[in-house]
């Protein structure tokens, strides 16, 4: 389903996994080439050191590629499947602060989807991501692998469906 950058924004503010976790979108940006995430640390995702939950981090960090992808692709008039296939985190420093992360999708990151998508149905990658502190510094990196699958493959994409 194709929605406002607006309305994802507050559809994932209020869904429940990420509300209670205090996993807060601050912005959906550039026709959703980008997304930027705030992790708050508050006493529901506090742990036992006094510092943001590891799951949390992780949590925070699922479904941000495979929206953006979504949207995009559908934007771009295929009809496709995206999730998270895989994904691993390195914690480098506790978030004792709150957290925070950008994903950009770049011009190439898009042509290089879209062009596997035509050609071979599908398109599987992992790509990076950082969380960092209030004051910049790392705490954490994850790698996620997205899978798209474009459900209508060798059919002309439309717009609509």
């Amino acid at each position: 389903m194709i929605i406002s950058q607006n309305t994802l924004k507050w559809v994932m503010r209020f869904y429940p996994p990420l509300f209670f976790q205090r996993i807060w979108v601050q912005r959906f940006e550039d026709d959703f080439r980008s997304c930027t995430v705030k992790l708050s640390k508050s006493f529901l995702n506090k742990n036992y050191n006094g510092s943001i939950f590891g799951g949390t981090i992780y949590a925070a960090t699922d479904p941000f590629y495979a929206l953006l992808f979504d949207q995009l692709m559908q934007r771009r008039g295929f009809k496709v499947r995206v999730w998270l296939k895989s994904a691993s985190i390195q914690y480098l420093k506790p978030g004792r602060t709150n957290l925070y992360f950008t994903i950009r999708l770049t011009d190439e990151m898009i042509a290089e989807a879209e062009e596997a998508l035509r050609t071979v149905g599908k398109f599987v990658k992992a790509y990076p991501m950082e969380i960092t502190n209030t004051t910049g510094e790392l705490c954490a990196t994850v790698m996620n692998e997205v899978y798209i699958r474009n459900l209508h493959q060798g059919e002309t994409p439309r717009v609509a469906y």
